[in-house]
């Protein structure tokens, strides 16, 4: 059988924003990596643990569960140290789930572990698939009951106390059909029509016209 990473968004705490295709994974896998802050690899304090272990119950289902150090230093010698437990886990067992809390786009360390994991396993890597998950802002925004953005509003999304310069990825909605796209300047873009629907693209750069209404722009941050 072939190896199988899955990413998985565990959402902002609560179990019941876990998404189907996050319980799928938990079904699918062999064991699930979960992060700890603690040396001693415990979880007394670890929010992603309860979580794994409240979906685990839930679905009525034991998994081996696989403690990842991770300090949180944000250096990359401990992404490496990470990810070498994830590829060793995936040595004995052959379907892995790594978890996140939030969503794995906003702030996680998934992309770290996958820019890694890329170089040390590509076969792995083509192999993973990444789960989505509810973000904390958009769970805020529903118990508040407070839109994050109507109309012609824009959101940001910004760190209060950034430890270096502040790249910018900018989300662009509600194109209108025909329009020329000139005018969202240049970058590192994706476009992404009908996501999801029979007939979802996906194309790795900025399409000239649009042509679905449900179209988005995702122009994203320079990383090099």
């Amino acid at each position: 059988m072939n190896q199988k990473l899955y990413m998985v968004s565990l959402g902002p705490g609560d179990v019941e924003l876990l998404t189907l295709k996050a319980l799928n994974a938990f079904k699918a896998c062999d064991a699930i990596c979960v992060p700890t802050k603690s040396q001693d690899n415990s979880f007394t304090k670890s929010i992603s643990y309860k979580i794994v272990t409240d979906a685990l119950d839930v679905l009525a289902l034991q998994k081996p569960i696989v403690p990842v150090y991770s300090p949180m230093h944000f250096l990359y010698e401990d992404w490496v140290h990470e990810a070498e437990i994830v590829l060793e886990t995936l040595q004995e067992y052959k379907r892995v789930c790594f978890v996140t809390l939030g969503d794995a786009a906003i702030y996680s360390s998934i992309y770290y572990l996958l820019d890694i994991i890329k170089e040390k396993d590509e076969q792995v890597y083509k192999n993973c698939e990444v789960i989505a998950g509810v973000t904390s802002f958009s769970a805020a925004s529903a118990e508040a009951q407070k839109a994050l953005c109507i109309g012609d509003e824009e959101l940001i999304i910004k760190p209060i106390n950034p430890r270096s310069e502040v790249r910018r990825t900018e989300v662009l909605m509600r194109p209108k059909i025909g329009m020329d796209t000139t005018s969202l300047g240049e970058g590192d873009f994706y476009t992404f029509e009908n996501m999801y629907l029979k007939d979802a693209k996906i194309t790795p750069s900025k399409i000239e016209k649009v042509k679905k209404y449900m179209t988005l722009f995702i122009n994203f941050a320079s990383r090099d």
